[in-house]
């Protein structure tokens, strides 16, 4: 019998998980990270999603691979590592060694669907999880080619760089796309105004991945909001 690659234990642990609450760290405090993600897995976190952003790509800067080693130190949690930056083939074994299972890269910083497959190689060839995420105005078929040959594909509702921000339907419209198409076997997932409001469309939708930022970070009890989300989408 073939040995299971960390690629495989991380697949067969988020298809077990889902569909699965995936509570940001983005609105923490970064002083107590360790207890932040201590409270969020007590709380019933199956995977963690953390947002990498540049201040090119996007208007805003977050954290880099220090943070990312930090959670690893943290906890056994998948840890889902969203790169909104330019060049991040430049990063990528970086974050993988930082301790990222899964890598979403963007598609807008590709100059085509050929380097988006690269980078989506790159990913797994470094036993890792490879994501495809796609801002709300990018068509499906900026990445009709590659879409059935990843791990994940992330359907932003928001456009990145700031949390907080009204759902964008489009989201849920690409969703359905991709459920019914037979090629794509990736988690879907949806990221921005994730809430109490919007996450059961998000799954009658297709995804089986919800990033949740300051619907659980601004809450005063975690589990009671997980619980609640959990509720919403089951």
């Amino acid at each position: 019998m073939t040995a299971q690659t960390h690629r495989d234990q991380i697949r067969a642990r988020l298809a077990a998980a889902a569909p699965a609450i995936n509570p940001s760290i983005l609105g923490c405090d970064y002083a107590q990270l360790g207890q932040e993600i201590a409270d969020m897995e007590q709380a019933g976190a199956k995977v963690l999603h953390l947002d990498v952003m540049d201040g090119h790509f996007v208007p805003n800067f977050t954290f880099g691979m220090t943070i990312v080693e930090a959670a690893r130190r943290a906890t056994e949690l998948p840890l889902d590592v969203h790169l909104m930056m330019e060049q991040p083939g430049r990063y990528i074994r970086q974050f993988r060694e930082a301790g990222a299972d899964v890598i979403t890269v963007h598609e807008e910083v590709c100059r085509d669907q050929s380097e988006l497959a690269d980078l989506v190689a790159q990913i797994r060839e470094l036993d890792a999880l490879a994501g495809i995420a796609i801002n709300p105005p990018t068509p499906l078929e900026r990445i009709d080619k590659v879409a059935g040959n990843c791990d994940l594909i992330l359907c932003m509702s928001v456009m990145p760089g700031f949390g907080g921000q009204e759902f964008d339907h489009v989201a849920l419209e690409k969703l359905a796309a991709l459920r019914d198409r037979p090629d794509v076997t990736a988690f879907l997932e949806v990221d921005g105004g994730v809430n109490v409001e919007t996450i059961a469309d998000c799954t009658a939708a297709g995804a089986n991945m919800l990033v949740v930022g300051s619907a659980i970070s601004g809450s005063d009890n975690y589990r009671q909001r997980i619980v609640e989300l959990e509720r919403l989408i089951k």
